[in-house]
């Protein structure tokens, strides 16, 4: 172990992967600005659905979120440079950390990764060459690294990806339904629109992900397999950024395949001048211990969180309850209804309320098929009540929810006066209503 772990190798891989994540990231906040998505996601909304027990995070108020991107592409821009890298890079994992738990209506798994990923760039030596760290302080320069730095990325991917695949063995992928559904609103791009809506495309895009996820990081490591691997790494990606415009993620998830190749490779690409290393020595750090520890509890508890889903009652599907940070990547289309009547406690006077004063557009569509959206507005309108000196009880009435274009399905148990529900952040909340899979109440056992 201490010889996998504790060799050092060619740093290449490493130094160019902070160029081209640097490079990436400020793209990324940059465009956020210039596409309106800070304007929609942050600015226009009177407020976020941030990740609860996170109330206390919300948006800068008036031109502040532009000015929070342009700070955080900025600092991008520095990680590509290796300009006080250290700084930089915490600076911008704990901004980015922060936009993702201030709002969820625009939740994205590639968001996730990218806290996860900006996080353990803060440990890792990316400065050491290629950077104008060396040119202000020569003595940093190195041209190794402790292989455990490429083997924390490879397992964090495998991680992804196995749980991606494992998560797309289920009916309505397994029969192409969620797909047919996810391509609907694709028929008009131009040239690929209609070929989008055969169903043959959608069973080679049902099989080829679940294998593609599957076997891409084995493939990948295997030298045999690297280039068919890589080519069909290319195809994948550029794939999903035509057809689900999903930002830098894609050109990110290429961005990775450089710990895969041999070092040399990487530093005769890139960094033609840059020495070889080729000592592959072993250099135990004193801090062994410490760098078992925090390794272990990271990835206990990445294995534990895609699959805690399996010890909450009822279907995630349905419930929601788990599928966050777990890598269920588009699995389901929700469709919803709902309406909150709010209960004067002392008069018994009640009215429904406008969902239009308070939401967007995304926000009412969230709202009306995900729980933790209807507890959390639930609990807003007990306080702005409670403001004014009232005190009412919260109801939703006429919850439907529709999951892959099923029949619809009562969702949440009118009778429960949500204001007061209580939260709970690990195990099954009784007021939403069971799913069809789950009459009867008795789901799957708390541990």
């Amino acid at each position: 172990m201490k010889r996998f772990l504790f060799t050092k190798i060619d740093n290449s891989p490493l130094i160019i992967f902070r160029i081209f994540f640097g490079i990436l990231v400020a793209l990324e906040c940059y465009g956020a600005i210039l596409t309106g998505w800070v304007r929609r996601t942050l600015v226009e909304p009177h407020f976020t659905f941030n990740f609860i027990g996170f109330d206390w995070l919300q948006p800068l108020p008036g031109q502040g979120m532009y000015l929070y991107f342009f700070v955080m592409g900025t600092l991008g821009t520095m990680i590509a440079l290796g300009y006080r890298y250290r700084f930089s890079i915490i600076s911008f994992t704990l901004m980015w950390a922060g936009v993702y738990l201030m709002q969820k209506a625009s939740y994205n798994n590639h968001y996730y990764l990218l806290v996860l990923i900006s996080g353990l760039m803060c440990f890792f030596p990316a400065n050491r060459s290629h950077s104008l760290d060396v040119v202000h302080e020569p003595s940093l320069k190195t041209d190794s690294m402790y292989a455990y730095v490429k083997w924390v990325i490879v397992f964090q991917l495998l991680i992804v990806y196995v749980f991606a695949s494992v998560a797309k063995l289920y009916a309505d992928w397994l029969d192409f339904g969620i797909l047919k559904i996810l391509m609907r609103g694709k028929a008009d791009y131009p040239v690929i629109g209609p070929l989008l809506q055969e169903p043959w495309v959608h069973a080679t895009m049902g099989v080829f992900g679940i294998l593609f996820d599957l076997l891409i990081v084995p493939a990948l490591l295997f030298k045999p397999t690297r280039k068919i691997a890589f080519v069909a790494s290319v195809f994948f990606h550029l794939f999903n950024s035509i057809v689900f415009q999903i930002g830098i993620f894609p050109y990110l998830s290429l961005a990775f395949t450089v710990f895969f190749f041999e070092p040399e490779t990487i530093r005769s690409l890139f960094f033609k001048k840059k020495p070889p290393y080729l000592t592959k020595k072993v250099e135990v750090p004193q801090n062994q211990t410490l760098v078992y520890t925090l390794a272990g509890i990271y990835f206990l508890v990445q294995l534990a969180l895609p699959i805690r889903h399996h010890f909450i009652e009822d279907d995630v599907l349905w419930t929601e309850e788990g599928h966050r940070l777990s890598w269920r990547m588009m699995l389901r289309s929700r469709n919803g209804t709902i309406g909150f009547k709010v209960v004067n406690q002392e008069t018994g006077k009640s009215e429904m309320v406008d969902l239009d004063r308070y939401l967007t557009k995304k926000q009412k569509r969230r709202i009306s098929t995900y729980p933790d959206f209807i507890w959390q507005f639930a609990q807003r309108l007990k306080k702005e009540y409670a403001e004014k000196g009232e005190n009412v009880a919260v109801y939703a009435v006429n919850s439907k929810v529709s999951i892959n274009g099923k029949p619809y399905r009562a969702f949440i148990d009118p009778s429960v006066d949500l204001a007061r529900a209580e939260w709970d952040y690990f195990w099954h909340n009784e007021w939403i209503l069971p799913s069809a899979k789950d009459k009867t109440k008795q789901g799957k056992p708390k541990f």
